[in-house]
């Protein structure tokens, strides 16, 4: 084993005796040590019930006779992080989570893992840890929460962002407002709709690092708690046949991911995510790819903020597997694919079914003939940018406007909130991307605003930053070079106008290439005055387009 690095022999004596100190015995020394990394904490919602999952799955590794040790890990909440600088840290916080990782395990030669977490960065950032270490690993999430109710109707957090658009455009009362606030998260859990923590979750089952009903079982449910048991006991038999991450998250594992992806209509993130977790697990993953899968596999689920439906409609209707289940019967997926059960995914998914044709549709009866998320390119973006296109209404898939151009999300949410947004306008948000923000941030506020003014079919926002999981209507983010990179977000200026085909995967900047070369070299991107880790990312971090990995020094 792994372990005996730091329990065998009459060396290890010293190290034995620090174990004991801690309350180990002889026979628990001698088993696998399985480390279990918790991202516990009491500030993200999807993460403060943790300690019941954790004590779960230590309870299934000792049942299959291995001894768990527990170890922590950080992590940031995206919801209570936006809309000011503390949502610089948030994507720049998953390098520090799968470093974290990589370290404790090597540090202490843990024989397997489990990874223990829900939320947006976490999730990614512990997958990243896995394909880097590459032992015996295993995912289990906390599980999303319930939806919220106002007015006879399921509701969550991205309806409460809209409701402050609302308010401010005097369409709903201060007393509904609180109504909403009080009413929208009324769980534990990750939110509800399919924003990024519950896309990272399903994807997880989907590439095959986590079990069966990952991705939906409910945060309180009784089934989390029997998934995490079980998930405990499947570490040891994962350990038993010496099946590490890189033999389950191979190329044809994420071709899988991506698939499920496009049907479920996860969030934009994704395409930041799955590009540097397949980094880490040696396969090459870039947006065209996401492009060739998206036109092939259609959306086959509507969940929030696309639709109407959350995570616990998908459960009630066969989860993942039963998405799987559709896409298998028309050879959307790779079957013969290992999972984290030590069965492939045709075994696994085998008997699924879809009890909720509203939920989870046919082929035939797709919500969309294409998959939920589009990488569109031009000149304003020659590396790419993308868009939840699931979520953007049919009369938006095809626009074009004059920009209006804001050096930060703070300067967009000003003019949207005086009402200096119109109908037809193009909202450019830039100095948000990875390197120039720094740490790409998410902007649910100013997208939020905008749908809570009713004006999310009649505006497009752009930006080099991202746009939460939460978000609807034309946001298209990730812009490939960002402005820091002296990409030609850069040097747009206002009433400029942009053209925007996402059905043809298309965006322009109608001006003249001689204009955008002579702007090009002329423009200096901003200097910011950073200190610490911030400063250390943003001379790292690579662009948008590469899922915005760090450079790398091997």
């Amino acid at each position: 084993m792994r372990s005996d690095e730091v329990k065998k022999g009459t060396s290890r004596a010293p190290h034995r005796s620090l174990f004991k100190s801690m309350g180990y015995t002889d026979e628990e020394i001698n088993r696998p040590l399985i480390g279990i990394a918790s991202s516990f904490n009491e500030i993200i919602p999807g993460h403060i019930d943790l300690n019941k999952i954790v004590d779960a799955a230590k309870a299934g590794v000792r049942i299959s006779g291995g001894t768990p040790i527990v170890f922590g890990g950080i992590g940031v909440c995206d919801g209570i992080a936006m809309g000011h600088t503390g949502m610089q840290y948030s994507l720049a916080s998953r390098e520090i989570i799968a470093d974290s990782i990589e370290i404790m395990a090597h540090a202490h030669k843990f024989d397997a893992l489990v990874l223990v977490c829900n939320c947006d960065k976490i999730v990614p950032g512990m997958l990243m840890a896995a394909a880097r270490i590459n032992i015996p690993a295993i995912i289990i999430s906390g599980g999303p929460m319930l939806a919220g109710r106002h007015n006879k109707k399921a509701i969550d957090l991205s309806t409460v962002f809209e409701a402050v658009g609302a308010h401010q455009a005097e369409k709903i009362s201060s007393d509904e407002l609180s109504e909403i606030e009080n009413s929208a998260c009324p769980t534990c859990g990750s939110c509800s709709g399919m924003f990024t923590a519950n896309s990272m979750n399903c994807l997880s089952e989907a590439i095959g690092m986590a079990l069966p009903a990952n991705g939906s079982a409910l945060a309180i449910s009784a089934k989390r708690i029997r998934l995490a048991k079980e998930t405990g006991m499947a570490i040891m038999q994962l350990l038993e046949q010496n099946i590490c991450p890189r033999d389950i998250m191979s190329k044809a594992a994420f071709f899988n991911a991506v698939s499920v992806d496009m049907a479920l209509g996860c969030s934009t993130n994704t395409s930041l995510h799955l590009p540097a977790i397949a980094k880490e697990a040696g396969v090459d993953l870039n947006l065209e790819m996401f492009n060739e899968v998206s036109k092939s596999v259609p959306n086959l689920c509507s969940l929030a903020p696309a639709g109407n439906h959350h995570m616990e409609d998908l459960d009630d209707a066969g989860g993942v597997s039963a998405v799987m289940a559709v896409l298998k019967d028309n050879k959307y997926l790779d079957m013969s694919c290992m999972t984290a059960t030590t069965k492939t995914v045709a075994e696994n998914i085998k008997g699924a079914k879809v009890t909720d044709t509203n939920v989870i549709r046919s082929i035939s009866d797709c919500y969309h003939p294409t998959g939920g998320i589009a990488a569109l390119f031009g000149n304003l973006a020659p590396d790419g940018c993308v868009v939840k296109q699931s979520a953007v209404a049919p009369q938006m898939l095809k626009s074009s406007g004059p920009a209006r151009v804001f050096e930060s999300e703070e300067e967009a949410v000003d003019a949207i909130s005086k009402g200096k947004i119109v109908k037809g306008d193009v909202v450019v948000i830039r100095n948000e991307g990875p390197k120039g923000g720094p740490g790409m941030r998410e902007m649910l506020t100013p997208t939020a605003m905008i749908a809570g003014m009713g004006l999310d079919k009649e505006v497009v926002l752009l930006t080099d930053g991202r746009f939460s999981g939460a978000t609807k209507g034309a946001s298209i983010g990730h812009i490939s070079p960002e402005a820091a990179s002296k990409g030609p977000i850069g040097i747009i200026e206002d009433d400029d106008m942009i053209s925007i085909d996402i059905i043809n995967r298309k965006i322009k900047v109608e001006i003249s290439d001689q204009e955008i070369q002579k702007r090009l070299k002329a423009y200096k991107p901003p200097k910011k005055n950073l200190k610490g880790y911030l400063a250390r990312y943003a001379q790292l971090v690579q662009s948008a387009n590469t899922g915005a990995v760090l450079n790398d020094f091997t």
